[in-house]
């Protein structure tokens, strides 16, 4: 019997629902605590409510998922024909996500094999998008880990925030804490590094740090065959017109993906981010 191989990733993946239908792909969601409310993120609560529970300062957590709705989501792909699960996360450094995954795994129906990608957002994305097509095409567990562990290996995430404040409360910066003495002098830039949030460049307004934004991910995709996404957080007109620039600026670009970021990932940025994700294809 030929073995199919399925990929379940989680909700701070933000793949577009058409991506994740056309390949299969299964994502289990974060939790947003809002309050004393446990929602969803994706579908009980949307990135509108949370940018207004932000800017009004209500108390705003996040969670992992439990290892019983890993569970129900391994049961399920396992009954829809699955005989191995690919469980692709973003990085442990940030989320208890894929320890909550390896848990659920030892229980699992069939073979599961997880994976910290070290990614976020469509740093994820990518990684699941490419282990699908390699399964798709006949590969087998070894080869879709090998292809999304390879496409991780060449993609890198650019963060630009308002502020630090968000990512300080929730205890994300780590070593971007020496930013904070100064974040209200300066924009920061942040990069994704050996799965941490770490300080990249100071700049002094935003216009400049949005342009340095820019230039720093189009130095990065060079002339290579590259997919780039913009995120954001209630700044789409930014997002709209960073993108715009990078389709003119990149030779090699191949996939444009513009999206507004999820509850989760909103809770520790705060409106205004913009995020700039550059992959080799």
């Amino acid at each position: 019997m030929s073995r199919h191989v399925a990929i379940v990733t989680d909700s701070t993946a933000y793949l577009p629902p058409r991506t994740m239908e056309r390949h299969g792909i299964t994502a289990v969601p974060l939790t947003v605590v809002l309050g004393d409310r446990a929602l969803e993120e994706g579908t009980e609560i949307s990135t509108r409510s949370l940018a207004q529970a932000l800017q009004k300062r209500r108390p705003v957590t996040t969670s992992r998922p439990s290892p019983q709705l890993f569970a129900e989501h391994y049961r399920k792909v396992a009954e829809a024909g699955a005989t191995d699960i690919v469980s692709l996360h973003l990085s442990a450094e940030l989320s208890g996500t894929h320890d909550a995954a390896v848990l659920a795994a030892r229980e699992a129906p069939v073979p599961v094999r997880v994976v910290d990608t070290g990614m976020i957002a469509m740093a994820l994305g990518f990684c699941a998008v490419t282990a699908a097509e390699t399964a798709e095409a006949g590969g087998t567990v070894d080869d879709a880990v090998a292809a999304a562990q390879k496409r991780a290996s060449g993609t890198a995430a650019y963060f630009y925030v308002d502020t630090l404040d968000y990512l300080r409360r929730g205890g994300r910066i780590g070593a971007a804490q020496a930013l904070f003495g100064s974040a209200l002098a300066v924009k920061p830039l942040l990069q994704l590094a050996d799965g941490r949030i770490e300080p990249l460049e100071k700049v002094r307004t935003a216009s400049k740090a949005i342009a340095r934004l820019e230039e720093i991910a189009a130095d990065r995709a060079g002339s290579a065959k590259v997919d780039i996404a913009v995120h954001h957080l209630a700044a789409a007109d930014r997002a709209s017109a960073l993108a715009e620039r990078l389709r003119t600026r990149v030779p090699g670009l191949a996939d444009l993906h513009v999206s507004e970021v999820g509850a989760v990932i909103g809770a520790h940025t705060g409106p205004g981010l913009l995020g700039v994700v550059v992959s080799a294809r």
